[in-house]
């Protein structure tokens, strides 16, 4: 297994834990995987803030229960989808650094496509720029808004 690969398995475990973490309510481990200063951002209804609330304190994981259906790595970065029923779809973005979350991004109730930007000839060489696109199997029918995060 080359050195990517590797890393890429590190930081989907860093990120597993912290959904784990959050499950449990155990807060030490929460603060443990996340910098000081985390950077965030955040895209969908303003009543959907639900990850900024239970890191926050100002909410608890059992008011909203995020259940990853898939996580996924690409170089630094941890992407992971859920959905509830025909209503609620959220992605997450996890940016880590030396084993620490460093940056998130949260798309609620968003489409969400990752493409590539790096030169042409690394693109062809990895058939093609879209490196990641939502998968949320009871919403396929719903319109929702679309965005695509370039990495």
């Amino acid at each position: 297994m080359d050195t990517q690969n590797i890393e890429e398995n590190q930081n989907k475990a860093i990120v597993d834990a912290l959904y784990k973490a959050l499950t449990s309510g155990d807060t030490k481990k929460v603060a443990a995987l996340l910098a000081s200063d985390l950077e965030w951002w955040f895209h969908g209804p303003h009543n959907c803030h639900h990850m900024m609330r239970i890191l926050t304190g100002e909410s608890t994981y059992t008011e909203f229960k995020f259940e990853p259906r898939s996580i996924t790595a690409i170089d630094d970065r941890v992407i992971v989808e859920g959905w509830e029923g025909a209503q609620v779809y959220w992605v997450h973005v996890w940016s880590l650094k030396e084993s620490l979350i460093t940056q998130f991004r949260e798309y609620f109730n968003t489409w969400l496509t990752v493409r590539e930007l790096r030169p042409v000839d690394w693109v062809v060489r990895h058939q093609g720029s879209t490196l990641w696109q939502s998968q949320p199997r009871d919403l396929f029918s719903r319109s929702l808004p679309g965005l695509m995060l370039a990495i």
